[in-house]
């Protein structure tokens, strides 16, 4: 049965201002019977729910929710799909909370305490019966009617690299500036987060330099790939696009998470192909994608 405590107050709209921000995530595991749930028990509220908890400052979402995630049930787990966001009201005030889904990878020694006293599974109809709250109830509905996730490409655009007209090199030699190597340093909790066992980037030097951090956090080498590359002169566009498109899609067939730094004029192109689609796909320096995958069909893409 669901009821409305306070932890939960009344939903808000959509433009009133957001006060309290906070993430959290749908944690799955195979289970003998089929799919299970990770919920957890808080005494302070004698509820069940799903594990979140709010965003430190500066946080990324995505990475408070996976902390948070651990912090409460002692579960590894890798982001996979972002799900609908819960706004409501807590102490008066608009409070948003963000959610994925999440494959557990691992777990240590669960210890009762103060926020969280119990930990436990459910196959997913069994889960949204026993959570206390209508929102958490939806969230999980969110999950069932996804398609199962069989891989996760993290795709990034190469941090900043000052202006292409002041540089007199060749522009495959273009370094990062001290912008864009403080944006490469920023993307390695986000890359972490993947658990990659690949980091692959397109030849440009801003590229390979992006994904520096990262593969010194990682310990792993940065495969140098063309098919990431944006246009050399005289080069059609839409050649460039459908090789990023068909490499992003070999991967993922791959089933192996991986890690991807490619360039702005070829990363929007290549995600409407592989969405089916057009779409907003435009992307920062030093921005980028959560890519999850369903065999070679790309769900909706999470814009990190």
């Amino acid at each position: 049965m669901t009821r409305r405590g306070r932890a939960y107050g009344d939903p808000v709209n959509d433009e009133e201002p957001v006060r309290i921000r906070a993430a959290g995530g749908v944690v799955w595991r195979p289970g003998p019977d089929g799919v299970e749930v990770c919920l957890v028990h808080r005494p302070r509220y004698g509820d069940w729910s799903l594990p979140k908890g709010k965003l430190d400052a500066g946080e990324h979402p995505l990475v408070a929710a996976v902390r948070e995630v651990a912090e409460e049930t002692d579960v590894r787990a890798v982001p996979q799909v972002r799900l609908p966001t819960v706004r409501y009201r807590s102490e008066g005030r608009a409070k948003a909370v963000d959610w994925w889904s999440m494959r557990a990878v691992g777990s240590g020694g669960f210890q009762p305490g103060t926020e969280v006293d119990e930990v436990a599974w459910f196959p997913v109809d069994a889960a949204a019966r026993r959570v206390s709250y209508p929102h958490d109830a939806e969230v999980i509905g969110a999950f069932a009617a996804l398609p199962p996730v069989t891989a996760t490409v993290l795709l990034v655009r190469h941090a900043h690299a000052g202006r292409r007209g002041t540089w007199t090199g060749p522009d495959t030699a273009r370094p990062l500036d001290a912008e864009g190597r403080a944006q490469a340093r920023a993307l390695v909790p986000l890359v972490a987060l993947a658990r990659p066992v690949r980091l692959l980037s397109a030849s440009a030097r801003r590229c390979v330099q992006t994904l520096d951090p990262a593969a010194a956090r990682l310990d792993l080498p940065i495969e140098v790939c063309g098919d990431l590359d944006e246009p050399k002169p005289g080069q059609l566009a839409d050649e460039c696009v459908l090789a990023t498109a068909a490499r992003l899609a070999a991967l993922a067939t791959a089933a192996e998470p991986v890690a991807v730094c490619s360039q702005g004029k070829v990363i929007p192109g290549a995600l409407e192909r592989l969405t089916g689609g057009p779409g907003d796909f435009t992307t920062a320096k030093g921005g980028g994608w959560l890519l999850p995958f369903a065999g070679d069909r790309l769900l909706p893409p999470d814009r990190l």
